[in-house]
């Protein structure tokens, strides 16, 4: 696996007025030293979007160069071979994690390799770190960062306006940047490594009109026309939040600004796009910064060379009908007359777009009326992709579709290629079409899912029971799912009711007992109760009871036989309660302080834990009451689990280690190791031990990371490295009762990350121990003993039916003269013993590195095996293996064949 992007750090002084604090390099680092880290695979559970998209960003100049910015999940480069999405900011670790927040992105016109990244995701306080401009010279594979005196406000209002961030066309070495809370317009001469602000720039917003929640200088656009190769464009122009005086020009490449004449007040601009041919610039307005709200706007049309303004607006401002502001202003490039604008945010009954080829002079609709409550289209709508998207609601009654159209529709990008593909982004996902012309001639074009790849979601609990499903999600925003295929994406699990939670538990000893708890106003949901219960593993689900007035679900344990339920609601100052029963009636637990953690014996259904305030509760009555340990000495909070196996073990996590109790609380034990602990997990026990393995998220000899240890926690190795930090990480935590090894993080804002060792599952005789050097541990290429795997030359000889083996490949990301692969290989047929790949690239590229398999290599062919352990595929089920390469030119997806040998 490629190692990379760590903080070397250097520092830089300001040059004339310009201001960088700080410059970070993110580079290839030199191996981690002997016993410290052991080499894994880290991939996404396939949930596919789930947050929204505010940004879309296609590159002018190169065909497919297409980029997507997330408001807390980082940045993604479209693959089109493999038509998904590469993340690209996944190196930003826990001491910088604001700059997962990206508040704008340029794609350079110039030198296409180079991309942009205006990072940070709060104004306010929640962030420590300020903001800074990310630079890449390889489409995002490596990084340097500027630092910036001030915050960005990537999640914060206004973040679909823009882009901020922009690269001058003509120089592509001058870049400027749209800054928030009256910081104003800056602006760097030397590819964004130094930064200055615009001093004669005069207006750095109002709007609010409080608070440093300023939207500032949302967007800046270059009349490209205005320059030549090599020299400054002359005119620029600027959009600023402040309805009194919106939009700004430069005609002297940026020396002078002044307010543009007769420009529309009374709105924000959210979009300012040039059309350099036909001599116009668009607006699209609304009455707010969004992307929640806005109730009023307009469309605007300016010809620059009559200075006259033309409001060309679908649904004016002045009309009743008018219940929306716009956004999502489009050109089509090959096409300039041809524009497309979308509602800023219309939740009922859908969004709406609408589409002009005469430059705004008439329009017409996605949908239409056709009689309430019934509607026409213009598209049909295909998300079988990603079936969640109809969150639950399989019967839409009308005038309701399912799936929606979408919802902060901030950006709809045409793309400048090809008039029939269109993207957009919305509060869930990506969509986009390939026939979008066909809106011109009367025909219906199709609208599928483009999210493939794109996570972000905000993970909020994970659970992995040892029989069902291989984990159950508890998600921000989409609830969250039962994952029966961890590469599938799944569709909506949690309904009856239909309401999303925020914790999860099992029952230890009959896992089918599955218990969720959830947050909503009982005015919202009349009738529900905000704890649910299942006794398929997640499939169905049912309600108990409740005591009036609680709206916060809180945390949930089940007994470990699923023979009562301990309940902690959110609110402030509410009871512990218990069940005997699936919730039929509540009685308040005697003993244990209000809003306690809670955590049940994964042993003994009678043992309960609490945890408030630096002290531990124990029960063994099943939660009636609780008595204080007299433990001392632990922090004042963290996060407090018990061990699947092991009755009355117990591990706390808090800001200055991990705890350990192996008498129910009684007494605890501190790891010297770990000086910092985020959370804490548990997984199948190594080969050869009886003690599930301990994965934490923290600070284990001096290093931040994600660490496994297989000792209960007497030596550590980290499994994930410098590539794979993911920012914001670890609210859950969780291994996998049946895959030694493997481990489940919960992410705010990248989704659920699913780890492997890259060696597979080592034997009990020949498993690395945690003081083994970087020499004898396995590494991703070691072939398996030949008493355990085919030999690398045998070949099979009794092949499953036709069709009962695939493979797909898929390139997961790529850089400058390389790329990492993945192969999924799923049995259709038979059960079978053992499977190979062939393909043959006709490019010249080479396979450097591969694990969970065997490979060999022989001009453009490669043949890959099984590793012996993941060799046997019942009928239906799929494994996966990884691989890096170099390549040059291209790397187009290649044909596979998929070989397996039946089972006797």
């Amino acid at each position: 696996m490629r190692r990379g992007l760590a903080g070397a750090v250097t520092s830089a002084l300001a040059v004339a007025a310009a201001v960088v604090a700080v410059q970070f390099t993110a580079a290839p680092t030199a191996p981690a030293a002997a016993a410290a880290a052991e080499p894994y695979s880290w991939r996404n559970v396939r949930i596919d979007g789930g947050g929204f998209v505010p940004g879309i960003v296609f590159n002018p100049t190169e065909k497919n160069l297409i980029y997507a910015r997330t408001d807390i999940g980082g940045a993604y480069r479209w693959e089109q071979a493999s038509q998904s999405w590469t993340p690209l900011l996944d190196w930003v670790g826990g001491d910088r994690w604001g700059w997962n927040g990206v508040v704008s992105l340029a794609t350079d016109p110039v030198q296409t390799n180079r991309v942009y990244v205006a990072a940070g995701m709060y104004t306010n306080g929640w962030d420590p770190n300020n903001g800074a401009v990310l630079r890449s010279a390889d489409k995002g594979a490596t990084w340097q960062a500027s630092e910036l005196p001030f915050h960005l406000g990537g999640n914060m209002p206004g973040r679909g306006m823009g882009e901020r961030l922009v690269v001058d066309p003509n120089r592509n070495s001058v870049l400027y940047l749209g800054a928030p809370s009256g910081n104003g317009l800056w602006r760097s001469t030397d590819s964004g490594v130094t930064w200055a602000r615009v001093t004669s720039f005069p207006n750095a917003g109002n709007y609010p009109s409080t608070g440093a929640d300023n939207q500032g200088v949302v967007w800046v656009s270059f009349d490209r026309s205005t320059g030549t190769a090599g020299t400054a464009t002359k005119t620029i122009y600027a959009g600023v939040a402040d309805k009194a005086n919106p939009v700004y020009r430069s005609t002297d490449a940026g020396v002078t600004w002044q307010p543009l004449p007769g420009a529309p007040t009374g709105f924000i601009p959210h979009k300012g796009v040039v059309d350099p041919v036909g001599g116009y610039l668009y607006l699209a307005t609304s009455d707010t910064g969004g992307p929640y709200d806005g109730g009023k706007g307009d469309v605007w049309k300016f010809n620059r060379a009559t200075g006259g303004w033309t409001r060309i607006s679908p649904v004016p401002s002045t009309s009743t009908d008018d219940t929306f502001g716009y956004s999502g202003l489009t050109i089509d490039r090959q096409h300039p007359n041809t524009l497309m604008v979308g509602t800023q945010v219309s939740w009922w009954p859908d969004a709406v777009f609408w589409r002009s080829t005469d430059g705004g002079a008439t329009w017409t609709r996605i949908w239409d009326w056709a009689g309430y409550p019934n509607r026409s289209f213009r598209y049909k709508m295909d998300a079988s992709s990603v079936p969640w998207l109809n969150f639950g609601n399989a019967n839409p009654a009308p005038p309701d579709t399912s799936p929606k159209l979408g919802w902060m529709n901030e950006s709809i990008e045409i793309d400048p290629f090809d008039s029939n593909r269109m993207m957009y982004g919305t509060g869930a996902t990506v969509y986009g079409t390939t026939d979008l012309t066909r809106w011109d001639t009367g025909g219906q074009f199709t609208i599928r899912p483009m999210v493939k790849g794109l996570e972000e979601t905000a993970v909020l609990d994970l659970i992995s029971p040892p029989s069902g499903a291989p984990l159950l999600s508890a998600l921000g925003d989409i609830a969250g799912f039962r994952h029966d295929d961890l590469d599938e994406v799944p569709g909506w699990t949690y309904t009856n009711p239909g309401w999303g939670p925020h914790d999860l538990d099992y029952a230890e000893t009959k896992p089918n007992v599955i218990v969720r708890a959830g947050s909503f106003a009982d005015a919202d949901r009349p009738g529900d109760s905000h704890v649910a219960f299942s006794t398929d593993g997640g499939t169905t689900w049912f309600q108990g009871t409740e005591p009036a007035g609680l709206s916060n679900g809180g945390t949930v344990a089940a007994a470990a036989d699923g023979s009562r339920f301990l309940w902690a609601p959110g609110d402030a100052g509410a009871a512990v309660l218990i069940s005997a029963g699936f919730g039929t009636s509540w009685t308040a637990a005697t003993g244990i302080p209000a809003n306690a953690q809670i955590a049940a014996d994964r042993v003994n259904p009678k043992r309960f834990y609490g945890f408030s305030g630096g002290k531990v509760y124990a029960s063994t009555d099943g939660g009636a009451s609780f008595t204080a340990s007299a433990a001392t000495g632990l922090p004042s909070g963290g996060r407090f689990k018990a061990v699947p196996g092991q009755q009355g073990e117990l591990w706390l996590t808090g800001s200055g280690g991990l705890w350990r109790s192996t008498d129910g609380g009684a007494t605890f034990t501190k790891l010297a190791a770990v000086s910092a602990a985020g959370n804490v997990g548990f997984g199948k026990a190594a080969p050869g031990r009886t003690h599930p393995t301990v994965f934490v998220i923290g600070t284990v000899d001096g290093r931040p990371g994600v660490h496994r240890s297989d000792d209960s926690g007497a030596t550590w190795v980290r499994i994930n490295d410098d590539q794979h930090q993911y920012g914001n990480a670890g609210d859950a935590l969780t291994g996998d009762p049946r895959v030694y090894g493997r481990v489940y993080l919960g992410t705010n804002g990248r989704g659920i990350l699913v780890a492997d060792p890259l060696g597979g599952t080592p034997s009990p005789t020949t498993s690395p121990s945690p003081t083994t050097s970087p020499t004898t541990s396995p590494s991703p290429t070691t072939s398996p003993s030949p008493t355990t795997s085919p030999s690398p030359t045998g070949t099979p000889t009794t092949p499953v039916p036709a069709g009962g083996c695939t493979a797909t490949y898929q390139v997961t990301n790529s850089w400058a003269g390389g790329f990492q692969g993945e192969v999924t290989v799923r049995n259709g047929g038979s059960p079978a013993s053992s499977w190979s790949v062939t393909w043959n690239y006709a490019n010249g590229q080479k396979l450097t590195q591969l694990w969970n398999g065997t490979y060999t290599q022989t001009g453009g062919q490669v043949v890959v095996r099984d590793a012996g352990w993941n060799g046997a595929l019942g009928a239906g089920a799929s494994t996966t293996f990884g691989f890096l390469g170099s390549w040059s030119g291209a790397n187009p997806v290649p044909a596979l064949t998929c070989t397996a040998v039946v089972a006797r």
